[in-house]
């Protein structure tokens, strides 16, 4: 039987966090899987999107406000740091929260996939598995090599049992506790061809 890095991490979440206290401003650094990743500086189409989804939830749910890169902990029993592309909660929810904030009390947490060859594990995969382990109520990804949005909810013993995915175009029910409908057509403005056109 093999174990996973997450069940001996290279090093102690301790020493990563000094680690990335200590590392350059343009370099942002995760503890994903019990392995450092470093998280791709987001292009212009990326941070368009971001911008598109808090202008959308400033719309429905003015009573919450979604936060960009904020350091989370995550995974099981907290083990995990990431720097989700978004994270809606409650406005004023992470005063007071030092440099790694806990789940507890976020709403949704948001990737828009990067232009990278990581992109497939940290993005669909790892990153997913460490929300869901942290109890996040939905995860959504919006994939830029796909065309897609995928909303990942119902947490469970570290999984989402439920997932929807939609093309861009098409409206996504965000379920509860964000219970709003995104329209999704400006989506196909901010990147280029899907991976499987021709």
């Amino acid at each position: 039987m093999t174990h996973s890095t997450a069940d001996r991490p290279l090093i102690r979440v301790e020493e990563f966090e000094e680690l990335a206290r200590q590392a350059p401003e343009t370099v942002r650094l995760e503890f994903i899987n019990g392995r450092i990743e470093v998280k791709p500086v987001p292009d212009g189409d990326h941070e368009e999107i971001v911008r598109w989804l808090q202008r959308l939830c400033m719309q429905h749910r003015p009573d919450l406000w979604l936060y960009g890169a904020q350091h989370m902990k995550v995974e099981a029993y907290r083990k995990g740091r990431a720097i989700p592309d978004a994270a809606l909660a409650p406005d004023g929810h992470f005063k007071g929260h030092g440099s790694w904030s806990d789940p507890d009390g976020v709403l949704m947490l948001v990737e828009v996939t990067s232009r990278d060859a990581d992109t497939n594990q940290r993005d669909r995969v790892d990153k997913r598995d460490g929300y869901a382990a942290a109890g996040i109520p939905v995860y959504l990804l919006v994939d830029r090599d796909h065309h897609t949005v995928t909303v990942h909810w119902q947490p469970e013993a570290g999984e989402y049992r439920c997932l929807l995915t939609h093309p861009f175009g098409k409206p996504v029910d965000l379920p509860e506790p964000v219970g709003f409908t995104l329209e999704t057509a400006e989506l196909g403005k901010f990147t280029g061809p899907a991976e499987n056109d021709s």
